[in-house]
């Protein structure tokens, strides 16, 4: 059985999107991170580092259970098992890894750090919010970019690559971005969005949040 821990944000929207890309059944249970679920001891048990999302696989390497944590890694780690949206080698696996990176060392942490300075940050930081604005700005040009010449991230075939990235063009409001000025960007989002498995994956997510 597959079990994932999650909320409706950019990270976790990617494990159920790419459960029901991948035709698989999974349990999906809310940590709501609004009221500081993920600091309780029986989440931290399973993730020290108190973010979602986790992956619970009770048939994990071996026939043991695996709990596995980090979006990114999580994406990969299905990609492997169910042999389907990463090359299994050659230079486009290559790729598909490089843009995963690219999103969880650059491109997400410049979209969250914009966001918490913009929205949480008790007093502003007018230094901090035109430095991390002005990064997230940068890195979705990179994407624009990419994406200018290829219909999906890493060429014409779709992969965990473009789930890695959906998560934070999702949410971009919080961080005060837009596609204004990111063309390939917005056609290439739109084609995820209509995605059965897309509309599937964030409708599930959305339905964690408690109703007012």
């Amino acid at each position: 059985m597959l079990q994932v821990l999650a909320f409706a944000t950019p990270n976790s929207v990617k494990v159920p999107i790419a459960l029901e890309e991948l035709g698989l059944e999974y349990e999906l249970k809310a940590i709501n991170v609004r009221r500081g679920e993920q600091k309780s001891p029986s989440f931290t048990a399973l993730n020290p580092n108190a973010r979602v999302p986790v992956l619970i696989d009770t048939d994990g390497p071996d026939g043991q259970p695996l709990v596995l944590t980090e979006s990114a890694a999580i994406l990969i780690y299905l990609a492997e098992k169910y042999g389907h949206l990463l090359p299994a080698n050659g230079e486009g696996r290559a790729r598909v890894l490089e843009q995963l990176f690219f999103n969880a060392s650059t491109l997400g942490p410049a979209f969250g750090h914009a966001g918490f300075f913009l929205k949480h940050a008790p007093e502003p930081l007018t230094v901090a919010i035109s430095r991390f604005h002005s990064e997230a700005q940068r890195t979705l040009g990179l994407l624009n970019g990419l994406l200018a010449h290829s219909e999906f991230v890493v060429g014409d075939t779709f992969s965990i690559a473009d789930i890695g990235h959906f998560g934070w063009m999702w949410r971009r409001e919080f961080a005060d971005i837009d596609f204004s000025n990111a063309p390939h960007v917005q056609r290439w989002y739109d084609a995820l969005c209509a995605r059965p498995a897309f509309q599937r994956g964030i409708e599930r997510v959305n339905a964690l949040i408690p109703s007012a």
